[in-house]
Protein backbone atom coordinates (compact mmCIF):
# COMPACT_ATOMS: atom_id res chain seq x y z
CA UNK A 1 0.00 0.00 0.00
CA UNK A 2 2.77 2.46 0.89
CA UNK A 3 4.41 1.96 -2.52
CA UNK A 4 1.14 2.91 -4.26
CA UNK A 5 0.81 6.03 -2.11
CA UNK A 6 4.42 6.96 -2.82
CA UNK A 7 3.73 6.57 -6.53
CA UNK A 8 0.79 8.96 -6.28
CA UNK A 9 2.90 11.42 -4.32
CA UNK A 10 5.69 11.31 -6.90
CA UNK A 11 3.20 12.01 -9.70
CA UNK A 12 1.67 14.91 -7.77
CA UNK A 13 5.07 16.37 -6.95
CA UNK A 14 6.31 16.24 -10.53
CA UNK A 15 3.10 17.88 -11.72
CA UNK A 16 3.28 20.70 -9.19
CA UNK A 17 6.96 21.16 -9.95
CA UNK A 18 6.53 21.31 -13.73
CA UNK A 19 8.44 24.49 -14.71
CA UNK A 20 5.81 25.64 -17.20
CA UNK A 21 3.21 25.83 -14.41
CA UNK A 22 5.29 28.40 -12.49
CA UNK A 23 4.31 26.95 -9.11
CA UNK A 24 7.74 26.06 -7.74
CA UNK A 25 11.29 26.19 -9.01
CA UNK A 26 14.54 24.55 -7.97
CA UNK A 27 14.08 23.20 -4.41
CA UNK A 28 10.94 25.24 -3.65
CA UNK A 29 7.83 23.69 -2.18
CA UNK A 30 7.12 20.34 -0.62
CA UNK A 31 4.49 17.63 -0.66
CA UNK A 32 3.34 14.90 1.71
CA UNK A 33 1.03 11.91 1.89
CA UNK A 34 -0.46 9.95 4.76
CA UNK A 35 0.56 6.29 4.67
CA UNK A 36 -1.47 5.14 7.68
CA UNK A 37 -2.55 6.67 11.01
CA UNK A 38 1.03 6.47 12.27
CA UNK A 39 3.27 7.44 9.35
CA UNK A 40 3.55 9.72 6.33
CA UNK A 41 5.87 10.57 3.46
CA UNK A 42 7.27 14.08 3.14
CA UNK A 43 9.66 15.54 0.59
CA UNK A 44 13.26 15.51 1.69
CA UNK A 45 15.00 18.84 2.18
CA UNK A 46 16.67 20.18 -0.96
CA UNK A 47 14.97 17.78 -3.38
CA UNK A 48 13.34 19.21 -6.51
CA UNK A 49 9.68 18.42 -7.07
CA UNK A 50 9.94 18.48 -10.87
CA UNK A 51 12.33 15.52 -10.81
CA UNK A 52 10.85 13.72 -7.80
CA UNK A 53 11.52 10.02 -7.45
CA UNK A 54 11.30 7.43 -4.70
CA UNK A 55 14.51 8.78 -3.17
CA UNK A 56 13.01 12.28 -2.88
CA UNK A 57 10.89 11.44 0.16
CA UNK A 58 11.37 10.46 3.78
CA UNK A 59 9.03 8.31 5.86
CA UNK A 60 8.20 10.10 9.10
CA UNK A 61 6.43 9.10 12.30
CA UNK A 62 3.29 11.19 12.64
CA UNK A 63 3.29 10.68 16.41
CA UNK A 64 6.89 11.86 16.84
CA UNK A 65 6.37 14.90 14.61
CA UNK A 66 3.21 15.91 16.48
CA UNK A 67 5.02 15.51 19.81
CA UNK A 68 7.63 18.01 18.64
CA UNK A 69 4.90 20.36 17.40
CA UNK A 70 3.25 20.34 20.81
CA UNK A 71 6.50 20.46 22.78
CA UNK A 72 8.76 23.28 24.00
CA UNK A 73 10.51 25.86 21.83
CA UNK A 74 13.67 24.55 20.21
CA UNK A 75 16.88 26.05 18.90
CA UNK A 76 17.77 25.58 15.23
CA UNK A 77 20.12 22.74 16.18
CA UNK A 78 17.43 21.09 18.29
CA UNK A 79 14.93 21.39 15.42
CA UNK A 80 17.37 19.61 13.13
CA UNK A 81 17.76 16.84 15.71
CA UNK A 82 13.97 16.64 16.08
CA UNK A 83 13.52 16.25 12.33
CA UNK A 84 16.03 13.41 12.29
CA UNK A 85 14.35 11.84 15.32
CA UNK A 86 11.00 11.94 13.53
CA UNK A 87 12.18 9.62 10.76
CA UNK A 88 10.98 6.02 10.95
CA UNK A 89 14.27 4.81 9.50
CA UNK A 90 17.22 6.39 11.27
CA UNK A 91 19.59 4.85 8.71
CA UNK A 92 18.05 6.96 5.94
CA UNK A 93 20.55 9.80 5.41
CA UNK A 94 18.00 12.25 4.03
CA UNK A 95 16.70 15.18 6.08
CA UNK A 96 12.92 15.70 6.12
CA UNK A 97 11.68 19.08 4.92
CA UNK A 98 11.85 21.92 7.43
CA UNK A 99 8.06 22.10 7.03
CA UNK A 100 7.59 18.50 8.21
CA UNK A 101 5.75 19.59 11.36
CA UNK A 102 3.29 21.64 9.33
CA UNK A 103 2.59 18.63 7.13
CA UNK A 104 2.19 16.38 10.17
CA UNK A 105 -0.47 18.63 11.65
CA UNK A 106 -2.46 18.93 8.43
CA UNK A 107 -2.31 15.18 7.77
CA UNK A 108 -3.64 14.57 11.29
CA UNK A 109 -6.91 16.26 10.33
CA UNK A 110 -9.88 14.23 9.15
CA UNK A 111 -10.21 14.00 5.38
CA UNK A 112 -6.67 15.16 4.55
CA UNK A 113 -4.44 12.52 2.97
CA UNK A 114 -2.30 14.70 0.70
CA UNK A 115 -0.75 18.15 1.05
CA UNK A 116 0.85 20.25 -1.68
CA UNK A 117 2.85 23.37 -0.77
CA UNK A 118 4.01 25.57 -3.64
CA UNK A 119 5.10 29.17 -4.31
CA UNK A 120 3.00 30.18 -7.36
CA UNK A 121 4.16 33.50 -8.80
CA UNK A 122 0.57 34.65 -9.36
CA UNK A 123 -0.35 33.91 -5.75
CA UNK A 124 2.83 35.26 -4.18
CA UNK A 125 2.43 38.52 -6.10
CA UNK A 126 -0.62 39.04 -3.88
CA UNK A 127 0.80 37.54 -0.67
CA UNK A 128 3.83 39.82 -0.89
CA UNK A 129 1.69 42.95 -1.32
CA UNK A 130 0.74 45.54 1.28
CA UNK A 131 -2.95 44.61 1.49
CA UNK A 132 -2.86 40.88 0.83
CA UNK A 133 -5.12 39.86 3.71
CA UNK A 134 -7.89 42.21 2.61
CA UNK A 135 -7.39 41.22 -1.04
CA UNK A 136 -8.11 37.53 -0.36
CA UNK A 137 -10.90 38.09 2.15
CA UNK A 138 -13.77 37.17 -0.18
CA UNK A 139 -14.84 34.82 -2.97
CA UNK A 140 -15.02 35.98 -6.58
CA UNK A 141 -16.82 33.27 -8.56
CA UNK A 142 -18.67 29.95 -8.05
CA UNK A 143 -15.94 27.54 -9.22
CA UNK A 144 -13.53 29.10 -6.75
CA UNK A 145 -15.94 28.04 -3.99
CA UNK A 146 -16.48 24.58 -5.48
CA UNK A 147 -12.76 23.82 -5.82
CA UNK A 148 -11.22 25.86 -3.00
CA UNK A 149 -13.92 25.98 -0.33
CA UNK A 150 -15.95 28.87 1.12
CA UNK A 151 -12.89 30.81 2.32
CA UNK A 152 -9.12 30.72 2.53
CA UNK A 153 -7.18 30.26 5.74
CA UNK A 154 -4.76 33.20 5.99
CA UNK A 155 -1.55 32.82 7.99
CA UNK A 156 0.56 35.86 8.81
CA UNK A 157 4.27 35.67 8.06
CA UNK A 158 6.11 33.48 10.54
CA UNK A 159 9.63 32.06 10.51
CA UNK A 160 9.54 28.85 8.41
CA UNK A 161 9.75 25.56 10.24
CA UNK A 162 8.45 24.87 13.72
CA UNK A 163 7.26 28.47 14.45
CA UNK A 164 5.28 28.52 11.20
CA UNK A 165 3.75 25.11 11.90
CA UNK A 166 2.54 26.29 15.30
CA UNK A 167 1.10 29.55 13.99
CA UNK A 168 -0.55 27.76 11.07
CA UNK A 169 -2.11 25.28 13.50
CA UNK A 170 -3.66 28.17 15.42
CA UNK A 171 -5.14 29.74 12.30
CA UNK A 172 -6.42 26.41 10.98
CA UNK A 173 -8.12 25.66 14.29
CA UNK A 174 -9.84 29.05 14.10
CA UNK A 175 -10.91 28.27 10.52
CA UNK A 176 -12.37 24.92 11.57
CA UNK A 177 -14.28 26.54 14.41
CA UNK A 178 -15.79 29.06 12.00
CA UNK A 179 -16.45 26.86 8.97
CA UNK A 180 -16.81 23.38 10.51
CA UNK A 181 -14.32 21.96 8.02
CA UNK A 182 -10.59 21.94 7.39
CA UNK A 183 -9.40 24.52 4.84
CA UNK A 184 -8.75 23.41 1.28
CA UNK A 185 -6.52 26.42 0.69
CA UNK A 186 -4.04 28.02 3.10
CA UNK A 187 -2.27 31.25 2.18
CA UNK A 188 0.97 32.08 3.99
CA UNK A 189 1.90 35.75 3.93
CA UNK A 190 5.17 36.53 2.09
CA UNK A 191 5.68 32.80 1.70
CA UNK A 192 3.35 30.65 -0.36
CA UNK A 193 0.35 28.44 -0.93
CA UNK A 194 -0.93 25.15 0.49
CA UNK A 195 -3.64 22.90 -0.93
CA UNK A 196 -5.01 19.95 1.04
CA UNK A 197 -7.21 17.06 0.01
CA UNK A 198 -8.36 13.52 0.36
CA UNK A 199 -6.82 12.72 -3.03
CA UNK A 200 -3.99 14.06 -5.17
CA UNK A 201 -6.63 15.27 -7.59
CA UNK A 202 -8.13 17.43 -4.84
CA UNK A 203 -4.74 19.07 -4.33
CA UNK A 204 -4.25 19.58 -8.07
CA UNK A 205 -7.74 21.03 -8.47
CA UNK A 206 -7.45 23.49 -5.59
CA UNK A 207 -4.00 24.57 -6.72
CA UNK A 208 -4.99 25.18 -10.34
CA UNK A 209 -8.21 26.99 -9.47
CA UNK A 210 -6.61 29.24 -6.89
CA UNK A 211 -3.84 30.25 -9.27
CA UNK A 212 -6.62 31.26 -11.69
CA UNK A 213 -8.30 33.12 -8.82
CA UNK A 214 -5.10 35.02 -8.09
CA UNK A 215 -4.79 36.11 -11.69
CA UNK A 216 -8.41 37.27 -11.79
CA UNK A 217 -8.03 39.02 -8.45
CA UNK A 218 -4.97 40.92 -9.66
CA UNK A 219 -6.86 41.90 -12.79
CA UNK A 220 -9.77 43.35 -10.82
CA UNK A 221 -7.55 46.06 -9.39
CA UNK A 222 -7.21 47.56 -12.88
CA UNK A 223 -10.96 48.26 -12.76
CA UNK A 224 -11.61 49.43 -9.23
CA UNK A 225 -10.87 46.31 -7.18
CA UNK A 226 -12.65 43.01 -6.48
CA UNK A 227 -16.43 42.69 -6.27
CA UNK A 228 -16.77 39.80 -3.84
CA UNK A 229 -19.79 37.54 -3.75
CA UNK A 230 -22.02 38.13 -0.75
CA UNK A 231 -21.85 35.69 2.20
CA UNK A 232 -25.30 34.48 1.13
CA UNK A 233 -24.05 33.80 -2.40
CA UNK A 234 -21.06 31.90 -1.06
CA UNK A 235 -23.15 29.83 1.35
CA UNK A 236 -25.60 29.00 -1.43
CA UNK A 237 -22.89 27.64 -3.75
CA UNK A 238 -21.11 25.87 -0.89
CA UNK A 239 -24.25 24.00 0.20
CA UNK A 240 -26.05 23.27 -3.09
CA UNK A 241 -26.44 19.50 -3.72
CA UNK A 242 -25.68 19.87 -7.43
CA UNK A 243 -22.46 21.71 -6.63
CA UNK A 244 -21.52 18.97 -4.16
CA UNK A 245 -22.00 16.43 -6.95
CA UNK A 246 -19.88 18.50 -9.34
CA UNK A 247 -17.26 18.93 -6.65
CA UNK A 248 -16.95 15.16 -6.33
CA UNK A 249 -16.59 14.77 -10.09
CA UNK A 250 -13.93 17.47 -10.30
CA UNK A 251 -12.06 16.17 -7.28
CA UNK A 252 -12.35 12.55 -8.26
CA UNK A 253 -13.73 11.46 -4.89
Amino acid sequence: MSSAILGELITLSRSLGEPARDLAMLGEGNTSALIDPETFFVKASGKTMATAGSDSFVEVSLTRALEVLGGPDLSDTEVKDALLFSKTNQADPKMPSVETFLHAYLLSLAGINFVGHTHPTAVNAILCSQHSKEAVSGRLFPDEIVCCGPAVCYVEYTDPGLPLARHLKLRVEEFIDEHNMAPKVILMENHGFIATGKTTRDVETATSMYVKTARILAGTFAMGGPRFLSPENVARIHTRPDEHYRQKQIGGL
